[in-house]
């Protein structure tokens, strides 16, 4: 089994030459390309949408929210279609291409004074897939026990080098629009993403294109209409009961198949053996009619992760406001270190992305060892321990954006400049910092954890899929973000949020996203303490060659692992990060 050569999207094997880290370069290219080149497009767009096409305030954020969101929600089309349909190579290459022409006509609408940017902007679809996607797209063949066991520290990995490729679009790209123009700002992203598909395509020979093997959503598809047919019957006491079959789950449980839970027991209806089922005939089952118990708990494990995944989602919401008001802030603002250098307002996002690359270092390099010495943990802490001071340091992030937005408003009042939307109110724009720099230490902690949890969480043969959640909670986020400046516009008849916001109340805008984050904090912790871990059955006669491919039981460890040593039931070879 471990000699076998999986077939290619082509029907033919794979040869010793393709997969490996030999890939890792042309797929690192690419998500840092693609990463500079979305950078290069969202940093300053609040600033085009207001200063160039000269739209209210609140409605060029609610577009610029509603487009990130519908943008981040289209991973799970790509997963679908890439899982059942075209294969992972020709989705992400389909999709970078449609990617660069919507580029290319964004650049049209800033060089053609007579095109509209806003019909031009419909045309742009974004192409956003996870890390883990592209990665297992184009280099299965990846030692699997080495990433396994450096997992814990791969997504910090990966964060931090698309943090440097944030980094150079927010001060390179940033400055050419405000001082260059937008034709060579939209241009240097249209660039990179020809690169970042150049690359990607470069290394189609390298790759092991595995044929589609069906989406798992539709086995979820499955377990709810069999359920929903057998509503009538009485699930029985005893689990043993269940239908099982292992041959059948073989192919999506390498790692073991999951064990029956009594949560959520109405789904346990799919699994009910009845007289007209025929599971003696040797013929597999009519998957609309019986699931295996496997294959529902797939299904019971997507349904537990859903309340905790969902605290990110307000999270979210917060932080998309420092692309829009944070920037509207900032342009009022002093910006001026010398007499012929002004910082660009967009340029501020800056300290978020240092802030979360040095919180990155720090985090792996200092914390982890030193919190190993005392939990005995090999991360530290756990990934929920994580997420948790991710959205407490949240808090604060949009606490310190009330505090300081009420100090630049007093300052403005103090020297006559509430009508005057134009002027530059005599405060350093410095003072945005502590919230910029907050928001990238909650980045560090929360973002990177609620990946691993995705990831460590969610069924084995669903990984790549399940990880479409983390860009689903980034879309939802965004139009948390539209309805709550929505409803805030309304409620206050326009006046907390206005285009001249000295004469806004934005502090009081701040101060109702605190009081929800906190309230988000609260249903996190009491979600985290109804969660329970899927666990595991491992046949013994697996464990040898799971241990030749590297994949030790660490049951001992995991019970070390995760807060309370809740994990020790979670047996997947994979330990949490």
């Amino acid at each position: 089994m471990a000699g076998a050569a999986p077939a290619d999207e082509d029907g033919s094997r794979k040869k010793a030459k393709q997969g490996g880290f030999k890939t890792m370069p042309f797929i690192l290219a690419n998500e840092v390309c693609d990463r500079f080149a979305t950078a290069g497009f969202n940093a300053n767009m609040i600033t085009y949408l207001t200063q160039q096409l000269h739209l209210p305030l609140v409605e060029a954020s609610n577009l610029l929210t509603n487009f990130m969101g519908t943008a981040a929600f289209t991973p799970v089309f790509g997963a679908i279609i890439a899982d059942s349909y075209a294969g992972r190579y020709w989705t992400i290459a389909c999709g970078g291409v449609l990617y660069q022409l919507g580029m290319l006509g964004l650049v049209l609408s800033a060089l053609i004074p007579s095109l509209p940017p806003r019909d031009v902007q419909q045309y742009r679809v974004r192409r956003r897939t996870v890390p883990a996607r592209q990665r297992r797209a184009a280099s299965r063949a990846l030692p699997v026990a080495a990433l396994h066991r450096a997992r814990w520290s791969f997504f910090n990995f990966y964060f931090f080098t698309m943090g440097l490729a944030v980094l150079l679009a927010l001060t390179v790209v940033v400055y050419i629009q405000e001082n260059v123009g937008w034709g060579w700002g939209f241009g240097i992203p249209a660039i990179a993403m020809f690169v970042s598909v150049l690359s990607f395509v470069v290394g189609y020979p390298l790759y092991v294109r595995v044929k589609p093997g069906g989406s798992p959503f539709v086995r979820l598809v499955h377990v709810i209409v069999a359920a929903i047919r057998k509503r009538k019957e009485t699930v029985p006491e005893n689990a043993a009961m269940l239908y099982q079959n292992k041959e059948l789950d073989a192919p999506i449980a390498a790692d073991g198949r999951l064990l029956h839970t009594n949560q959520l027991r109405f789904l346990d209806r799919a699994a009910i053996v009845t007289t007209t089922d025929a599971v003696d005939s040797g013929t597999e089952p009519n998957p609309w009619r019986l699931s295996t118990v496997h294959r529902v708990e797939e299904l019971k494990s997507i349904v537990r992760m859903l309340p905790l995944w969902a605290a990110s989602i307000t999270l979210i919401a917060a932080a998309s406001h420092n692309f829009t008001f944070a920037i509207q802030q900032s342009r009022t603002m002093e910006r001026r270190l010398s007499p012929r250098f002004e910082i660009p307002p967009a340029s501020m996002i800056i300290f978020t992305t240092l802030t979360m690359l040095v919180s990155l270092s720090l985090y792996d390099r200092v914390f982890v060892p030193v919190a190993r010495r005392y939990t005995g943990r090999q991360s530290g802490i756990s990934y929920f321990q994580r997420m948790g001071a991710g959205l407490a340091v949240s808090v604060l992030g949009v606490l310190a954006g009330a505090l300081v937005e009420r100090k630049r408003r007093a300052v403005a009042a103090d020297h006559g400049l509430l009508d005057s939307p134009g002027a530059t109110v005599p405060i350093s724009v410095f003072w945005l910092v502590p919230q910029y720099a907050l928001h990238g230490v909650s980045d560090a902690l929360s973002t990177v954890a609620h990946m691993e949890f995705l990831y460590d969480q969610s069924p084995e043969s669903m990984r790549s899929s399940a990880a479409a959640l983390f860009w689903v909670a980034g879309s939802l986020g965004n139009y948390l973000g539209t309805v709550l400046v929505t409803v805030v516009q309304s409620a206050s008849g326009g006046e907390w949020l206005q285009d001249n916001i000295n004469r806004g109340r934005l502090d009081y805008y701040y101060w109702l996203v605190t009081f929800l984050m906190l309230l988000n904090l609260v249903y996190y912790i009491i979600c985290f303490h109804f969660y329970t871990l899927k666990s595991f059955e491992v046949d013994a006669a697996d464990e040898p060659q799971r241990q030749q491919d590297g994949c030790e039981d660490r049951s001992v460890e995991r019970q070390n692992e995760l807060y309370g040593g809740q994990i020790g039931a979670s047996r997947n070879c994979e330990g949490p990060v």
